[in-house]
């Protein structure tokens, strides 16, 4: 018997005679309060974790502006693809290739309003994990079907089995003395584009 065995088997013993857990309460906040505009709400937390918010298709290439590569999913639909920018399709690019861009453009799978959180899973137009956390500047598209309120309505919007993103902001953190730190886990500038 492995030491994994004996443990599990010691557990179930202890447990033997015990009663059933209680039901945990499920009783989320889904909604809002009517009247509340979700998309400003996006943009205040969004612009507080110091993202840059645009609004319009046009605007992906005024995100983009100074980018001469961007790594895009190969799905990535053809009108975002605006600006002067070379597009480079991930199709395996190596970490190497990743770093040597200047920016990601993607989209997303929903956008929470109350948090903040753009949240990817690898489905349409977003491309592998990778693709955005290497490169130093994530452009990312939301369109306003995909705002919603709280965490409780997004989830049900993810693949479960898919590797997720949630950001909140440009990657930050503090160091030993709380001095803020940015780009350590992740793209070090967020742009938002929002899509009416």
């Amino acid at each position: 018997m492995s030491a994994r065995d004996e443990i599990l088997a010691r557990m179930r013993t202890a447990l033997a005679d015990a009663s059933p857990a209680p039901d945990v309460p499920r009783e989320y906040r889904r909604a809002l309060d009517a009247g509340t505009d979700i998309v400003e709400m996006l943009i205040d937390r969004l612009v507080d974790y110091k993202a840059n918010v645009h609004h319009g298709a046009a605007a992906i290439g005024d995100a983009l502006a100074g980018a001469r590569r961007v790594a895009v999913p190969a799905d990535l639909p053809a009108e975002w693809r605006l600006g002067g920018a070379e597009f480079v399709e991930d199709r395996g690019l190596r970490t190497e290739e990743l770093d040597g861009v200047d920016a990601v453009l993607t989209g997303c799978a929903a956008a929470v309003a109350v948090s903040g959180t753009i949240m990817l899973d690898a489905g349409a137009a977003q491309g592998r994990r990778a693709l955005t956390l290497v490169p130093d500047h994530h452009v990312v598209v939301v369109r306003r079907d995909q705002i919603v309120g709280h965490l409780a309505e997004a989830l049900p919007r993810l693949d479960p089995r898919a590797p997720q993103t949630w950001i909140s902001g440009p990657s930050a953190t503090s160091d030993i003395e709380l001095q803020r730190v940015e780009g350590v886990h992740g793209p070090r500038r967020l742009d938002v584009v929002i899509l009416d």
